[in-house]
């Protein structure tokens, strides 16, 4: 065993445990058994290694933000993030960034990041912890490069540009469904950023709402939420300026639909400030919508962690 003098040291530090409770609460047989038939078979060159160390290494680059490079250099500095990896400190070879590179090129080919979130939220479901009685939509933008100093001389064709209030942004939209009572998501969808948030609507419903929150972006959907959830009621927040006068009656209606429309803003907290998913890392809305996906299951966990003990 490799030895570093440090072994008697007994301070648990915050990092080891976050790593020790989503160790606990990330259901790692359910998402074995669904990246597992896609494993590479080996049958020649070196061994593959194992589906599960693969994974966490995957889920550690969502946690800490690393890129394939980084994450390789992470795995020989840190020896938590082997422990956490399920790899001995012992070993001869630690997985390359290509090896990591293509665990990602897999869950991406065949889609099993939204599978992952879908397997999660089952399991969410069955534990009582995602009731699915009220939705409450939202988006999000993720910022791209906008420089053209690049090989190819131009900006990723399948990210745009869209102005929010008085400023430009470029990038792509992650568009979430929450749950209005748990505060979990439990749909998502990824598009350019000049989508405007309506037009991804049904999407993000289940269709067994009974009522339906979102901001002033939603206003007057009816016919949008009645296509997918036709027993849902509409409680998007209205604008309240009209012919330059405040209504203020509806202010005060939108102030309290603004209470429960809040719930969406914790899971954007974790995605964007705890995961930091700020900004896009590849080519294409597949590549990043793959990371959104795992990044959105992940979210969930963490924030139901406590009643999952």
């Amino acid at each position: 065993l490799a030895s570093s003098g440090f072994e008697l040291v007994t301070k648990r530090t915050r990092k080891r445990e976050f790593l020790d409770e989503m160790n606990l609460v990330i259901p790692w047989s359910e998402l074995l058994s669904l990246i597992a038939p896609h494993a590479p078979a080996g049958k020649t060159g070196r061994p593959p290694f194992a589906t599960e160390v693969m994974l966490r290494i995957h889920l550690l680059q969502q946690f800490f933000g690393h890129s394939d490079p980084a994450m390789e250099e992470a795995l020989h500095d840190i020896p938590l993030y082997q422990e956490f990896a399920h790899l001995d400190a012992g070993m001869t070879r630690l997985p390359d960034e290509s090896t990591i590179l293509r665990f990602r090129h897999r869950l991406e080919k065949h889609k099993l990041a939204d599978q992952i979130l879908a397997t999660e939220n089952d399991l969410l479901i069955q534990r009582g912890l995602l009731l699915k009685t009220s939705t409450v939509v939202d988006a999000t933008l993720i910022a791209a490069p906008s420089s053209t100093k690049n090989a190819d001389k131009a900006r990723d064709p399948d990210m745009h540009q869209t102005r929010k209030g008085q400023q430009w942004y470029f990038g792509m939209k992650l568009h979430i469904g929450v749950d209005s009572q748990s505060g979990l998501a439990h749909s998502a969808v990824v598009t350019a950023a000049n989508v405007h948030d309506k037009h991804p609507l049904p999407n993000l419903l289940h269709g067994n709402e009974r009522r339906v929150y979102g901001d002033s972006a939603y206003a007057s959907q009816k016919t949008l939420i009645a296509s997918k959830a036709p027993r849902a009621k509409d409680f998007t927040n209205q604008r309240t300026r009209r012919a330059g006068e405040v209504d203020e009656v509806q202010r005060a209606k939108n102030r309290n639909k603004s209470r429960v429309r809040a719930r969406v803003e914790h899971v954007f907290a974790v995605v964007k400030r705890l995961w930091g998913f700020t900004k896009v890392r590849y080519r294409g809305l597949q590549k990043n919508a793959t990371r959104a996906f795992t990044a959105l299951a992940l979210a969930n966990i963490y924030l139901a962690r406590g009643r999952l003990q």
